[in-house]
């Protein structure tokens, strides 16, 4: 059973209660992929991400947080999918849209992110917040086989 409240709406506003839509980007550099550590709950490795701004695209939104968190400049050169299990985030439901892209230079982590480190597929930090690990599971099978995942 979901610890996600099913109730379609806020008791104390009367509108729908929807989740909240947040990016996630794959950024490919030289060595691996870039994740950044959480200053913030949960802690843990992630991918760079975060809450999309009211009346931003979508794509420039995965673009601004790369940048917040990481200070590298991204090319987003695929959409890998979208990801809205109502447990994939502990302190609410969110749906994140995960793109891939490209970028070049050393990250450093700013923002609510520690710390920001390359990493190679075949050496990822044990804990990964989120459903990461899933996301990057379904990455690497992108990559392997150039099949983008089936919607769960």
């Amino acid at each position: 059973m979901s610890s996600v409240s099913s109730d379609a709406s806020s008791p104390s506003s009367g509108h729908p209660r929807n989740p909240y839509p947040t990016v996630d980007v794959i950024v490919e550099v030289e060595g691996g992929i870039v994740l950044i550590e959480r200053s913030n709950e949960p802690r843990g490795w992630a991918l760079p991400g975060g809450f999309i701004d009211y009346g931003e695209r979508v794509e420039d939104g995965a673009r601004r947080e790369v940048m917040e968190e990481t200070g590298l400049v991204v090319e987003l050169t695929a959409l890998l999918g979208v990801y809205s299990d109502p447990s994939r985030d502990p302190r609410q439901h969110n749906l994140s849209v995960v793109y891939i892209g490209r970028a070049e230079g050393t990250p450093v982590g700013a923002d609510d992110a520690s710390d920001a480190k390359v990493f190679a597929l075949d050496a990822l930090p044990e804990t990964l917040c989120f459903d990461h690990g899933q996301i990057l599971a379904d990455y690497r099978r992108f990559r392997e086989s150039g099949a983008l995942p089936a919607p769960r």
